[in-house]
Order: C-alpha cells, then sequence, then structure tokens
C-alpha cells in the first residue's frame, strides 16, 4: 500500500530531525560545554552584579573620609564627625596613587585661610579631588560633596539665626519624594537588561553552534552530499535540521533561565537580595518568551551557513547576525520615554522588552504576546524557505 505524500514527507522529516539530534548528543563534548555554559552563567550574572552592588554599598557604609588640611577646619571636623563619619589624613602621595587608580577614595583639601574666610563671611573655596575612572572613587566623590553641600546649608543658617533672620526664608519649601515603583520594578532596574540580554545571548550562541555543524559542517566533512542522494525531500531535509537547532535553542533558553532561580542565593548585595525575586513561573515565561526567537534565529543561522563550504566561511555571517541580535536590545536602553508599540516588530528587542514585564511583574497583554510570536513565525518559513531552495538548486554544491 503506498503512503500518501503528507505521511511520506513526515517520515523523511523526522528521519532527518533524528539524525540530526543523534549527531549532536555523540558530539557530547560540544554539547556538554553548550549545555554547562547555560546553567552556570546565570549565577555568574547575579554574582557578577551583586558583586559591584556590595561594593558600593560597603563603600558608602563605611563611613570614612579622607581630609587634607584637618587644622584649618576645626569647624568642619566637628560636623563631620557630628555625621557619623571616620576622618583619615591622606598619605604623603596620596594624589599620584589617586591618578593611578591605586586609591579609591575621593580626597577634601582644605585650604590654609579656610577658617579665617569663613569668619569674615568670605567665599572659601575647598577641593575635592577624585579619579572619574574608578567606580569607587566616584561613589566617595559623591559622599564628600553631599556632605560638604550640607555642611554649607548649616553654616548658612547659623548665620541667619545669628542675625534674627528665620530659616524659612532660606528654605520656603519642602519638597518629598515618594518612590512609587514597586519591589519587582526596582529589581528590575537594578539588574537591568543584564539579565534577558544574557539568556539572548546564550540562545544565539548555542544556535548557531548548531546550525553551522548542520550545513556548512556537513558540507566541510563531506556527508552533506550523499545525505542529499537519498530520497529526501530539500524542504523536509531542512524542516528536519531546524528542528533539531531550533530544539537545543529553546532548551539553551529554558536552562538559563532556570539557571537564576537558584542563583539568587548567591547575591552579595543586601538590597539587592530584598528586591530580587525570580521563581519557576518567571523562568517558564522567559522560556515562553524566548521560543519564537530560537525558532527565528535558529532558521536565519543556517541561511546564512547553508552556503558555507566550511564552518570558517559560515562563522563571517553569523558573526554579523549575533553582533545584530546583540546590538538590538540596546535600542531600549538609550529609550528614555515609554516603549513604543514596534518594539515588538523586532526580534531580540521584543523578547528583551517582554522579560522585562516579566522581571517589573507587570501584565502582559495579548497582543504583546502574539505579534514577536507572529514576526517570529514569519522570519522562520522565510529562512527555511531560502534553505530549502538552496538544497534544491544544488547551491552546496
Amino acid at each position: 500500500m503506498s503512503r500518501s505524500p503528507l505521511s511520506r514527507a513526515l517520515g523523511q522529516w523526522v528521519a532527518v530531525f533524528l539524525k540530526e539530534a543523534k549527531d549532536a548528543w555523540r558530539d557530547r563534548r560540544t554539547l556538554r560545554m553548550v549545555l554547562l555554559l547555560s546553567v552556570v552563567q546565570g549565577p555568574l550574572v547575579l554574582l557578577l552584579v551583586s558583586t559591584l552592588a556590595s561594593e558600593k554599598e560597603s563603600r558608602i557604609d563605611k563611613r570614612e573620609i579622607y581630609l587634607q588640611g584637618l587644622q584649618y577646619a576645626p569647624d568642619l571636623q566637628n560636623f563631620i564627625e557630628r555625621q557619623a563619619y571616620g576622618i583619615k589624613a591622606p598619605p604623603a602621595d596620596a594624589m599620584d596613587q589617586l591618578a593611578t587608580g591605586q586609591l579609591e577614595d575621593a580626597i577634601i583639601v582644605v585650604p590654609p585661610d579656610f577658617e579665617q574666610q569663613l569668619q569674615t563671611l568670605q567665599m572659601p573655596s575647598i577641593a575635592i579631588y577624585a579619579n572619574s575612572s574608578s567606580r569607587g572613587s566616584s561613589t566617595s566623590r559623591d559622599v564628600a560633596r553631599k556632605l560638604l553641600q550640607a555642611y554649607a546649608q548649616e553654616r548658612v543658617a547659623l548665620t541667619l539665626v545669628v542675625r534674627g533672620v528665620g530659616v524659612a526664608s532660606l528654605k520656603p519649601l519642602e519638597v518629598q519624594e515618594h518612590d512609587m515603583a514597586d519591589a519587582s520594578a526596582r529589581a528590575a532596574q537594578l539588574t537591568g537588561s543584564l539579565i534577558p540580554l544574557y539568556v539572548l545571548i546564550a540562545v544565539l550562541t548555542g544556535a548557531m553552534g548548531a546550525a553551522m555543524d548542520s550545513t556548512a559542517g556537513e558540507r566541510e566533512r563531506s556527508s552533506l552530499e550523499p545525505l542529499m542522494m537519498n530520497p529526501v525531500s530539500p524542504w523536509a531535509l531542512a524542516l528536519g535540521k531546524w528542528c533539531a537547532v531550533a530544539l537545543l535553542a529553546a532548551l539553551i533558553a529554558l536552562l538559563t533561565s532556570l539557571s537564576f532561580i537558584p542563583a539568587q542565593f548567591l547575591i552579595r548585595s543586601d538590597a539587592l537580595q530584598a528586591l530580587f525575586r525570580f521563581d519557576l513561573s518567571d523562568a517558564m515565561h522567559f522560556g515562553l518568551i524566548c521560543l519564537p526567537f530560537a525558532g527565528a534565529v535558529s532558521a536565519i543561522l543556517m541561511a546564512t551557513s547553508v552556503r558555507g563550504k566550511s564552518i570558517k566561511e559560515a562563522q563571517a555571517g553569523n558573526s554579523l547576525v549575533l553582533m545584530t541580535f546583540m546590538l538590538l536590545p540596546l535600542v531600549s536602553l538609550l529609550n528614555d520615554a515609554a516603549e513604543p508599540d514596534w518594539y515588538y516588530l523586532v526580534p531580540s528587542l521584543a523578547q528583551q522588552t517582554l522579560m522585562l514585564h516579566v522581571l517589573r511583574a507587570e501584565p502582559i497583554a495579548l497582543w504583546q504576546w502574539l505579534l514577536p510570536s507572529a514576526v517570529g513565525l514569519l522570519v522562520t518559513v522565510a529562512a527555511l524557505a531560502y534553505v530549502g531552495r538552496a538544497l534544491r538548486s544544488n547551491a552546496v554544491h
């Protein structure tokens, strides 16, 4: 009994898919490395972010300030100590250390006539030396600036009181700030686009290796021509290879997302640990969001690799694809206004936007789910059609 064309094509597709999956499983070293990176990079990202935040918190909580010329400003010394800050004399070569980055604290330099100018109601000049290329020095500079501003306000208030002028005339109104963002939104701001970006990068790098190996890699190993001699439709061949690559990319997206759940316990910053919450539901949402992207990028990478005579040759085109999809999410970082709707039409940018919604615990409308999925489907179909035509026309000879 003859089989129908549909069942025959389906059988061919399944056979190619199983063959590609078996080939990928045989290359266990590469597969192990890709999957291991997917699991490890989540904790590494959060550990890096939390370490930087923890260093900044500890520098602020240290409550120490370098001050040169302390003997010229006893009143300033009294004020700083009343703010529960310790005062340290800078080393003799402090300026050289600050310039070379060895010293990561700002230095307040008081001139010899500082107190005299204050008593005669002149405007003395006081300097803050810092190294803007050092994150620690910049933080210490901000602390020193706030202390001096508070000291200046206190001096003005005391001068007005002595002269019988109400302090309220200096400060006619009081501004109260209220942050309306909830804990999830603040945590998303702290982690920024790092988590979504790393998930997307993991999908891209994992799919690129598999896509090149199933097209240009087989051409280089001279195993694609014998495969084309079999009674297999080019379309079934393209679809079967794509399913194997897309499945690996989707698995990487899920594993990378799941890795952020235990990674929370490695966060070293108390503020970030109190705000950041990532559970199984968030990880599953990340995986669903990345599904259309995994399928589309797998098809695109196969399309750019199918004409390559070797993996090295295919890497040139795929590097451009990789860079493009990695740079697109940066568009949202440069936009301070509300996100426009066209974000959801751009692969990788749409996925990053949706993942940020998940991190902020914001509701996602149905059209925000469907639009990126539709775009991903169209891109996948177009790229696979190109791969099928290339195989059919023997463009890979």
